[in-house]
């Protein structure tokens, strides 16, 4: 009986742990597939308000060149080079919000810009 009462506290534990590390509800499905967690971007793993700066992004996706190349073929490239006089460059985060749904900052001037979030 004895053994079962210790199997039993084990095997909850090892539950009430595992739960510990299940993938967070606020990432996307991507993220979440490729294992990232809140340290990955926020540099802590209980971030609460910590911003996440661009480097963290970079890590995974590159910068912002590498950004322009891979998102060279759209009609307008959000991560081009802008011209001399223009806001920005803007962080990441101000489009791709990770618990947020995103927005496409250029929009804020340009509405007729037929851009998507993603």
């Amino acid at each position: 009986m004895r053994a079962l009462q210790s199997l039993t506290l084990i095997v909850g534990c090892m539950i009430l742990s595992a739960q510990g590390f299940a993938a967070d509800p606020r990432l996307n499905a991507k993220h979440v597939k490729a294992g990232v967690t809140c340290h990955n971007c926020h540099g802590t793993e209980n971030p609460d308000k910590a911003a996440v700066p661009d480097s963290s992004c970079y890590n995974c996706h590159g910068d912002y060149p590498a950004m322009a190349a891979y998102t060279k073929a759209l009609p307008l490239n959000p991560h081009a080079p802008l011209k001399a006089g223009h806001p920005g460059p803007f962080a990441c985060v101000d489009c791709h919000r990770q618990h947020k749904p995103p927005v496409v900052k250029c929009l804020e001037c340009h509405p007729d810009f037929k851009l998507k979030p993603r």
